[in-house]
C-alpha cells in the first residue's frame, strides 16, 4: 500500500512481519510476528470483519443501510464498527461482561451500539469462559431476530478463513522469502489458523501448524477443561469443535497458562518494544517452546493478534 487510499478499509492488510532475533538470541532458529495491530482497529479482526461484510454486500444479504450484529470479545467488533462506518450500516455489538472495558469504548467512538451481557455466575472481568460466551450467543440470536439484521457470525462464516488465507498467509509467505516452517496460533473462532496455515501448507506442505489454547482449557486437544476462566482474552473458550478448523490440517497442540502468557507479553514488549496483548504473549510463549523442542533450527511465524493498549485495565502491564 502506497500514497493516498480512498478509506479506512483500504489500510486493512499488508501488516509489517517482523524477526524477533533480540527475544531468540541464543536460540537455534528464528521466530517471525505479524503486527496485526498496525490495522485501523489495532486487530487481525479487521480483515475478516472487511471480507464478511463485504462479500455480504456483493452477494445481497446485507441490504444499503441494514442493521449489523456481532457477538465479539472486542477485536471484531471495533473493526466491524469500522467497516459499518465508512459502509454507511448501523452496527451492535454483543460483548460480555468479562472483556475490558477499553474495547467497548473503541467500538461506541466508531458509532456502533454495545450491548453488554452479564457474565455467568462465578464470573470475573477479564476472564470469559464458554458459559460467558453461550450467554452473550443468546442475545445475540434475539437481537439479530428482532433487528431483522444481518449477523457477521465469525465463528461459522467462510470470510473468516478466506481473509486469513488470501492476507494474512500470503503475506507472511511474501514478507519471510518463503523461509517459514513453522506456525502456531491461539484459537478463538478458528478463522486466522484455519486460513493462515492452508495459506503456508499450499506454498510448502511441510509447513506444521500448531494450535495453541489455554492450560486448563485444552477442549480442541481433547483435554479435560478445568480452568475455564482464564485471562487470555478472545479464544480458549474450551469449545470443542470449531467449524472453522473442520479441514484444517493441525500437526499438534500447545498449552500455555496465564502466567506465561503475561510473561511474555511483557517480554516482548520491553526487548523487542511491541506491544501486543494476552493472546500475543501466548503466541510467543508457545513459539519459544517450538524453537526450543519440535522446531528447533526453524522458523516459526505468530501473529500479534491485536494492541496491548487494549488491555490497559487488566493486569497485564501492571
Amino acid at each position: 500500500m502506497t500514497g493516498l487510499v480512498a478509506s479506512a478499509l483500504d489500510a486493512i492488510g499488508a501488516t509489517p512481519l517482523v524477526a524477533l532475533d533480540r527475544l531468540t538470541q541464543g536460540l537455534d532458529g528464528r521466530i517471525v510476528a505479524k503486527l496485526e495491530f498496525f490495522n485501523p482497529g489495532l486487530s487481525k479482526k479487521d480483515r475478516i470483519a472487511r471480507r464478511i461484510i463485504e462479500d455480504a454486500r456483493a452477494n445481497g444479504d446485507l441490504a444499503p443501510g441494514q442493521t449489523v450484529v456481532e457477538l465479539t470479545s472486542g477485536s471484531t467488533g471495533v473493526g466491524a464498527a469500522i467497516v459499518c462506518a465508512v459502509l454507511g450500516h448501523p452496527f451492535v455489538a454483543v460483548m460480555s461482561a468479562g472483556n475490558s472495558p477499553e474495547r467497548a469504548q473503541m467500538m461506541r467512538a466508531y458509532g456502533a451500539e454495545v450491548v453488554i451481557v452479564d457474565q455467568a455466575r462465578g464470573g470475573q472481568v477479564g476472564q470469559v469462559s464458554g458459559d460467558d460466551l453461550a450467554r452473550v450467543e443468546a442475545r445475540t440470536i434475539e437481537i439479530v431476530a428482532r433487528r431483522n439484521a444481518f449477523r457477521i457470525d465469525q465463528f461459522h462464516r467462510a470470510g473468516s478463513r478466506t481473509a486469513h488465507e488470501d492476507g494474512t498467509g500470503a503475506e507472511i509467505w511474501a514478507q519471510s522469502g518463503g523461509s517459514v516452517t513453522a506456525f502456531c496460533d491461539f484459537v478463538g473462532s478458528g478463522g486466522a489458523f484455519a486460513g493462515v496455515s492452508r495459506a503456508l501448507h499450499a506454498r510448502n506442505p511441510r509447513v506444521r501448524a500448531y494450535v495453541v489454547e489455554p492450560a486448563g482449557a485444552q477442549a480442541l486437544a481433547g483435554g479435560a477443561v478445568t480452568r475455564p476462566n482464564h485471562r487470555i482474552q478472545g479464544g480458549g473458550y474450551a469449545m470443542p469443535h470449531l467449524p472453522l478448523l473442520q479441514d484444517a490440517r493441525i500437526d499438534g497442540f500447545l498449552a500455555v497458562d496465564d502466567e506465561d502468557a503475561r510473561n511474555a507479553a511483557r517480554y516482548l514488549a520491553r526487548v523487542e518494544g511491541i506491544l501486543g496483548g494476552y493472546s500475543a504473549g501466548a503466541n510467543v510463549a508457545a513459539a519459544l517452546r517450538l524453537l526450543e523442542g519440535p522446531e528447533r533450527g526453524g522458523v516459526v511465524a505468530i501473529l500479534i493478534c491485536d494492541s496491548g493498549l487494549k488491555y490497559a485495565s487488566t493486569d497485564l502491564y501492571d
